[in-house]
Protein backbone atom coordinates (compact mmCIF):
# COMPACT_ATOMS: atom_id res chain seq x y z
CA UNK A 1 0.00 0.00 0.00
CA UNK A 2 1.48 3.66 -0.90
CA UNK A 3 0.86 7.09 0.76
CA UNK A 4 -1.76 9.34 0.30
CA UNK A 5 -1.18 11.70 -3.07
CA UNK A 6 -1.83 15.51 -2.72
CA UNK A 7 -2.55 17.44 -5.85
CA UNK A 8 -3.66 20.99 -4.72
CA UNK A 9 -3.81 20.34 -1.25
CA UNK A 10 -6.50 17.51 -1.66
CA UNK A 11 -5.44 14.19 -0.31
CA UNK A 12 -6.29 11.24 -2.06
CA UNK A 13 -6.40 7.69 -0.62
CA UNK A 14 -4.54 4.95 -2.30
CA UNK A 15 -7.03 2.80 -4.51
CA UNK A 16 -9.23 5.93 -4.68
CA UNK A 17 -9.82 8.06 -7.59
CA UNK A 18 -11.03 11.96 -7.25
CA UNK A 19 -11.62 15.42 -9.46
CA UNK A 20 -9.43 18.03 -8.06
CA UNK A 21 -10.17 21.51 -9.27
CA UNK A 22 -6.91 23.70 -9.37
CA UNK A 23 -8.18 27.69 -9.62
CA UNK A 24 -6.76 29.25 -12.66
CA UNK A 25 -8.15 33.07 -12.54
CA UNK A 26 -11.48 34.88 -12.16
CA UNK A 27 -12.78 35.63 -15.49
CA UNK A 28 -14.08 39.43 -16.02
CA UNK A 29 -17.79 38.97 -15.11
CA UNK A 30 -16.02 37.29 -11.70
CA UNK A 31 -16.86 33.69 -13.31
CA UNK A 32 -14.02 31.51 -11.43
CA UNK A 33 -12.32 29.46 -14.16
CA UNK A 34 -10.12 26.22 -12.56
CA UNK A 35 -8.09 23.48 -14.31
CA UNK A 36 -9.80 19.97 -13.66
CA UNK A 37 -7.29 17.32 -13.00
CA UNK A 38 -8.66 13.70 -12.19
CA UNK A 39 -6.48 11.86 -9.84
CA UNK A 40 -6.19 8.00 -10.14
CA UNK A 41 -4.18 7.08 -6.67
CA UNK A 42 -3.33 3.12 -7.20
CA UNK A 43 -3.25 0.71 -4.23
CA UNK A 44 0.38 -0.45 -4.98
CA UNK A 45 3.37 1.53 -5.84
CA UNK A 46 4.42 2.82 -9.51
CA UNK A 47 5.18 5.71 -11.53
CA UNK A 48 3.24 9.10 -11.78
CA UNK A 49 2.08 9.55 -15.18
CA UNK A 50 -0.21 12.34 -16.88
CA UNK A 51 -2.42 12.28 -20.01
CA UNK A 52 -3.25 16.02 -20.96
CA UNK A 53 -5.42 17.54 -23.85
CA UNK A 54 -6.97 20.58 -24.92
CA UNK A 55 -4.07 22.74 -24.35
CA UNK A 56 -5.07 24.34 -27.33
CA UNK A 57 -8.86 24.71 -27.14
CA UNK A 58 -9.90 23.65 -30.55
CA UNK A 59 -8.20 20.55 -30.31
CA UNK A 60 -11.29 18.18 -28.56
CA UNK A 61 -10.35 14.97 -29.67
CA UNK A 62 -8.08 14.71 -26.53
CA UNK A 63 -11.15 15.21 -24.60
CA UNK A 64 -12.24 12.16 -25.57
CA UNK A 65 -9.42 9.85 -25.62
CA UNK A 66 -9.17 11.11 -21.90
CA UNK A 67 -12.69 10.62 -21.03
CA UNK A 68 -13.00 6.69 -22.64
CA UNK A 69 -9.42 6.18 -20.76
CA UNK A 70 -10.81 7.19 -17.71
CA UNK A 71 -13.18 4.62 -18.37
CA UNK A 72 -11.26 1.76 -18.80
CA UNK A 73 -11.33 -1.65 -16.41
CA UNK A 74 -7.30 -1.91 -16.84
CA UNK A 75 -7.04 1.23 -14.26
CA UNK A 76 -9.27 -0.67 -11.84
CA UNK A 77 -6.19 -2.31 -11.11
CA UNK A 78 -3.39 0.57 -11.55
CA UNK A 79 -0.02 0.65 -9.65
CA UNK A 80 1.01 4.23 -9.20
CA UNK A 81 -0.46 7.67 -10.17
CA UNK A 82 -2.27 8.55 -13.22
CA UNK A 83 -3.32 12.62 -13.52
CA UNK A 84 -5.75 13.21 -16.21
CA UNK A 85 -6.13 16.56 -17.39
CA UNK A 86 -8.71 16.69 -20.27
CA UNK A 87 -8.73 20.31 -20.52
CA UNK A 88 -5.51 22.65 -19.91
CA UNK A 89 -7.15 25.80 -21.58
CA UNK A 90 -10.83 26.21 -20.72
CA UNK A 91 -11.17 29.23 -22.35
CA UNK A 92 -9.93 28.33 -25.80
CA UNK A 93 -11.79 25.36 -25.57
CA UNK A 94 -15.09 27.16 -24.47
CA UNK A 95 -14.60 30.20 -27.39
CA UNK A 96 -14.35 26.74 -29.91
CA UNK A 97 -9.78 28.72 -29.88
CA UNK A 98 -6.70 27.36 -30.18
CA UNK A 99 -5.51 30.50 -28.03
CA UNK A 100 -6.42 32.17 -24.50
CA UNK A 101 -8.26 35.24 -24.90
CA UNK A 102 -4.81 37.30 -25.13
CA UNK A 103 -4.29 35.08 -28.20
CA UNK A 104 -1.32 34.03 -27.11
CA UNK A 105 -0.52 30.32 -27.75
CA UNK A 106 -0.13 28.48 -24.85
CA UNK A 107 2.34 26.14 -26.23
CA UNK A 108 4.85 29.01 -26.53
CA UNK A 109 4.48 29.85 -22.96
CA UNK A 110 5.74 26.98 -21.06
CA UNK A 111 7.31 27.13 -18.36
CA UNK A 112 5.28 30.04 -17.42
CA UNK A 113 5.13 32.27 -14.51
CA UNK A 114 3.26 33.03 -11.37
CA UNK A 115 3.47 36.60 -11.93
CA UNK A 116 2.92 36.84 -16.09
CA UNK A 117 0.52 37.11 -18.30
CA UNK A 118 -2.50 34.47 -18.59
CA UNK A 119 -1.14 32.20 -20.27
CA UNK A 120 2.16 32.04 -18.23
CA UNK A 121 0.10 31.99 -15.22
CA UNK A 122 -1.64 28.70 -16.47
CA UNK A 123 1.33 27.37 -18.02
CA UNK A 124 3.10 27.79 -14.70
CA UNK A 125 -0.09 25.84 -12.72
CA UNK A 126 0.18 23.07 -15.12
CA UNK A 127 4.04 22.97 -14.60
CA UNK A 128 3.87 22.94 -10.83
CA UNK A 129 1.04 20.98 -9.96
CA UNK A 130 0.92 18.46 -13.10
CA UNK A 131 3.90 17.62 -14.75
CA UNK A 132 6.89 18.10 -12.18
CA UNK A 133 4.86 15.71 -10.08
CA UNK A 134 5.53 12.87 -12.91
CA UNK A 135 7.84 10.55 -13.91
CA UNK A 136 6.70 10.45 -17.93
CA UNK A 137 3.41 11.99 -19.66
CA UNK A 138 1.47 11.86 -22.46
CA UNK A 139 0.37 15.45 -24.11
CA UNK A 140 -2.91 14.86 -27.20
CA UNK A 141 -2.86 17.38 -29.89
CA UNK A 142 -4.53 17.20 -33.17
CA UNK A 143 -4.33 19.29 -36.34
CA UNK A 144 -5.77 22.85 -36.50
CA UNK A 145 -9.11 23.65 -38.26
CA UNK A 146 -9.21 23.01 -41.67
CA UNK A 147 -6.27 20.00 -41.44
CA UNK A 148 -6.23 16.36 -40.10
CA UNK A 149 -3.49 14.44 -39.08
CA UNK A 150 -3.05 10.84 -39.24
CA UNK A 151 -2.60 9.58 -35.87
CA UNK A 152 0.99 9.69 -35.05
CA UNK A 153 3.59 9.87 -32.23
CA UNK A 154 6.27 12.85 -31.89
CA UNK A 155 9.18 12.01 -29.88
CA UNK A 156 12.54 14.27 -28.71
CA UNK A 157 15.29 13.23 -30.88
CA UNK A 158 18.22 11.05 -28.75
CA UNK A 159 15.83 10.12 -25.90
CA UNK A 160 16.31 6.52 -25.89
CA UNK A 161 13.34 6.06 -23.34
CA UNK A 162 10.88 8.12 -25.58
CA UNK A 163 11.82 5.95 -28.48
CA UNK A 164 11.01 2.49 -26.44
CA UNK A 165 7.21 4.29 -25.24
CA UNK A 166 6.60 5.61 -28.39
CA UNK A 167 7.13 1.97 -30.05
CA UNK A 168 4.65 0.78 -26.98
CA UNK A 169 2.42 3.38 -28.37
CA UNK A 170 2.12 1.86 -31.33
CA UNK A 171 0.29 4.90 -33.82
CA UNK A 172 0.52 3.78 -37.36
CA UNK A 173 3.64 6.83 -37.33
CA UNK A 174 6.29 7.65 -34.91
CA UNK A 175 8.60 10.86 -35.79
CA UNK A 176 11.27 12.54 -34.25
CA UNK A 177 10.69 16.39 -33.92
CA UNK A 178 12.70 18.88 -32.58
CA UNK A 179 11.55 20.60 -29.22
CA UNK A 180 10.38 24.35 -29.79
CA UNK A 181 10.75 27.29 -27.20
CA UNK A 182 7.91 27.21 -25.07
CA UNK A 183 6.51 24.28 -26.00
CA UNK A 184 5.35 21.62 -22.75
CA UNK A 185 7.84 19.30 -24.41
CA UNK A 186 10.68 21.10 -24.00
CA UNK A 187 9.74 22.46 -20.63
CA UNK A 188 9.03 18.60 -19.63
CA UNK A 189 12.50 17.82 -21.06
CA UNK A 190 14.28 20.57 -19.16
CA UNK A 191 12.64 19.41 -15.85
CA UNK A 192 13.33 15.90 -16.46
CA UNK A 193 10.08 14.30 -17.16
CA UNK A 194 9.99 12.55 -20.42
CA UNK A 195 6.57 13.28 -22.19
CA UNK A 196 5.07 11.90 -25.99
CA UNK A 197 3.37 14.23 -28.34
CA UNK A 198 0.04 12.27 -29.62
CA UNK A 199 -1.63 14.22 -32.97
CA UNK A 200 -4.52 12.49 -34.29
CA UNK A 201 -7.55 14.10 -36.52
CA UNK A 202 -8.36 17.79 -36.89
CA UNK A 203 -9.29 20.59 -34.58
CA UNK A 204 -13.21 20.64 -33.46
CA UNK A 205 -13.91 16.94 -34.39
CA UNK A 206 -14.11 13.42 -33.08
CA UNK A 207 -11.84 11.44 -35.25
CA UNK A 208 -13.22 7.36 -34.17
CA UNK A 209 -9.82 6.05 -35.34
CA UNK A 210 -8.03 8.82 -33.86
CA UNK A 211 -10.11 7.95 -30.45
CA UNK A 212 -9.12 4.46 -30.21
CA UNK A 213 -5.70 4.62 -31.59
CA UNK A 214 -4.89 7.54 -28.88
CA UNK A 215 -6.85 5.46 -26.08
CA UNK A 216 -5.13 1.71 -27.13
CA UNK A 217 -1.93 3.65 -27.03
CA UNK A 218 -1.99 4.97 -23.55
CA UNK A 219 -3.07 1.90 -22.52
CA UNK A 220 -0.09 0.08 -23.90
CA UNK A 221 2.31 2.96 -22.69
CA UNK A 222 0.80 2.68 -19.28
CA UNK A 223 1.57 -1.36 -19.78
CA UNK A 224 5.39 -1.19 -20.78
CA UNK A 225 5.75 1.38 -17.09
CA UNK A 226 4.27 -1.47 -15.19
CA UNK A 227 1.18 0.28 -14.49
CA UNK A 228 -1.09 -1.97 -15.56
CA UNK A 229 -1.49 -5.76 -16.61
CA UNK A 230 -1.69 -6.63 -20.31
CA UNK A 231 -4.94 -8.08 -19.82
CA UNK A 232 -7.72 -5.89 -21.82
CA UNK A 233 -5.15 -3.76 -22.88
CA UNK A 234 -5.70 -4.27 -26.58
CA UNK A 235 -2.74 -5.10 -28.87
CA UNK A 236 -0.85 -3.06 -31.67
CA UNK A 237 -1.97 -4.06 -35.44
CA UNK A 238 0.36 -3.70 -37.79
CA UNK A 239 3.92 -2.23 -37.42
CA UNK A 240 4.26 1.74 -36.99
CA UNK A 241 6.40 3.77 -39.17
CA UNK A 242 9.37 5.28 -37.86
CA UNK A 243 10.60 8.53 -39.67
CA UNK A 244 13.30 10.74 -39.28
CA UNK A 245 11.94 13.96 -40.65
CA UNK A 246 8.73 15.79 -42.27
CA UNK A 247 7.62 18.84 -44.66
CA UNK A 248 4.89 20.68 -46.36
CA UNK A 249 3.78 20.67 -50.38
CA UNK A 250 2.80 23.81 -50.54
CA UNK A 251 -0.03 25.45 -53.09
CA UNK A 252 2.20 26.21 -56.76
CA UNK A 253 -1.16 28.92 -57.66
CA UNK A 254 -4.26 30.02 -55.57
CA UNK A 255 -7.26 28.47 -56.64
CA UNK A 256 -9.64 25.53 -55.82
CA UNK A 257 -7.95 22.22 -54.53
CA UNK A 258 -9.22 18.42 -55.98
CA UNK A 259 -7.33 15.85 -53.68
CA UNK A 260 -5.81 12.95 -55.44
CA UNK A 261 -3.92 11.22 -51.99
CA UNK A 262 -5.47 10.71 -48.53
CA UNK A 263 -3.69 10.52 -45.43
CA UNK A 264 -1.77 7.28 -44.97
CA UNK A 265 -0.94 7.06 -48.10
CA UNK A 266 2.55 5.79 -49.85
CA UNK A 267 3.67 9.07 -52.52
CA UNK A 268 6.88 8.38 -54.46
CA UNK A 269 8.90 11.34 -56.10
CA UNK A 270 6.75 13.01 -58.69
CA UNK A 271 3.32 11.38 -57.13
CA UNK A 272 0.60 14.21 -58.02
CA UNK A 273 -0.88 14.86 -54.81
CA UNK A 274 -3.43 17.13 -55.95
CA UNK A 275 -4.73 19.48 -58.73
CA UNK A 276 -5.46 23.39 -58.41
CA UNK A 277 -7.96 24.85 -60.71
CA UNK A 278 -9.10 28.39 -61.33
CA UNK A 279 -12.69 29.08 -61.10
CA UNK A 280 -13.57 28.74 -64.44
CA UNK A 281 -11.54 25.29 -65.23
CA UNK A 282 -9.20 27.33 -67.65
CA UNK A 283 -6.01 26.83 -65.72
CA UNK A 284 -4.86 24.00 -63.82
CA UNK A 285 -1.63 23.42 -61.65
CA UNK A 286 -0.39 19.90 -60.21
CA UNK A 287 0.54 19.54 -56.20
CA UNK A 288 3.53 17.31 -56.81
CA UNK A 289 5.54 15.10 -54.00
CA UNK A 290 9.32 15.99 -54.15
CA UNK A 291 10.21 12.84 -52.43
CA UNK A 292 9.36 9.49 -51.13
CA UNK A 293 7.03 9.24 -47.83
CA UNK A 294 3.94 8.87 -45.98
CA UNK A 295 0.99 11.32 -45.46
CA UNK A 296 0.75 12.04 -42.22
CA UNK A 297 -1.53 15.17 -42.82
CA UNK A 298 -3.16 17.17 -45.24
CA UNK A 299 -5.59 20.19 -45.74
CA UNK A 300 -9.54 19.76 -46.01
CA UNK A 301 -10.31 22.72 -46.91
CA UNK A 302 -10.90 23.12 -51.18
CA UNK A 303 -10.13 26.78 -51.25
CA UNK A 304 -6.26 27.30 -51.34
CA UNK A 305 -3.87 30.53 -51.80
CA UNK A 306 -0.87 30.11 -53.07
CA UNK A 307 1.69 28.93 -50.87
CA UNK A 308 -0.36 27.42 -48.50
CA UNK A 309 0.32 24.24 -46.80
CA UNK A 310 -1.56 20.99 -48.17
CA UNK A 311 0.09 17.94 -47.65
CA UNK A 312 2.40 16.66 -45.10
CA UNK A 313 4.46 14.20 -45.49
CA UNK A 314 6.89 12.11 -43.47
CA UNK A 315 9.76 10.35 -45.18
CA UNK A 316 10.99 6.75 -43.54
CA UNK A 317 14.40 6.48 -42.61
CA UNK A 318 15.69 4.63 -45.40
CA UNK A 319 13.81 5.93 -48.76
CA UNK A 320 14.13 2.25 -50.24
CA UNK A 321 11.74 0.91 -47.28
CA UNK A 322 9.34 3.52 -47.92
CA UNK A 323 6.70 1.59 -49.88
CA UNK A 324 7.02 -1.45 -47.78
CA UNK A 325 6.29 0.74 -45.07
CA UNK A 326 3.20 2.37 -46.96
CA UNK A 327 1.84 -1.11 -47.70
CA UNK A 328 2.38 -2.00 -43.92
CA UNK A 329 0.26 1.11 -43.32
CA UNK A 330 -2.22 0.36 -45.42
CA UNK A 331 -2.94 -2.71 -43.34
CA UNK A 332 -2.69 -1.27 -40.36
CA UNK A 333 -5.54 1.23 -41.17
CA UNK A 334 -7.42 -1.66 -43.01
CA UNK A 335 -7.47 -4.08 -39.71
CA UNK A 336 -10.20 -5.01 -37.81
CA UNK A 337 -10.98 -1.62 -35.11
CA UNK A 338 -8.38 -1.57 -32.39
CA UNK A 339 -10.92 -2.96 -29.90
CA UNK A 340 -13.84 -3.50 -28.47
CA UNK A 341 -14.72 0.03 -26.25
CA UNK A 342 -16.97 -2.50 -24.38
CA UNK A 343 -13.77 -5.15 -23.57
CA UNK A 344 -12.17 -2.08 -20.98
CA UNK A 345 -14.81 -0.27 -19.70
Amino acid sequence: MQAEFELGQVRVAPGTRRTVELPVSVMSDHTPVAMSAHVVHGRRPGPVMFVSAAIHGDEVIGAEIVRRLLRAAPLQRLSGTLIAVPIVNAFGFLNHSRYLPDRRDLNRCFPGHSEGSLAARLAHLFMTEVVTRCDVGIDLHSAAVGRTNLPQIRLTPGNDRLRTLGAAFAAPVTLTSKLRDGSLRGAAADAGVDLLLYEAGEGLRFDEFAARAGVAGCLRVMTELGMISGKGVPKARGTPVFCERSGWSRAPSGGLLRTLKASGDYVEDGTVLGLISDPFGEAETEVVATEPGIIIGRTNLPVVNEGDALFHIAVPRRAAQAEAAAQEMGAYLEAAPLFDEDEII
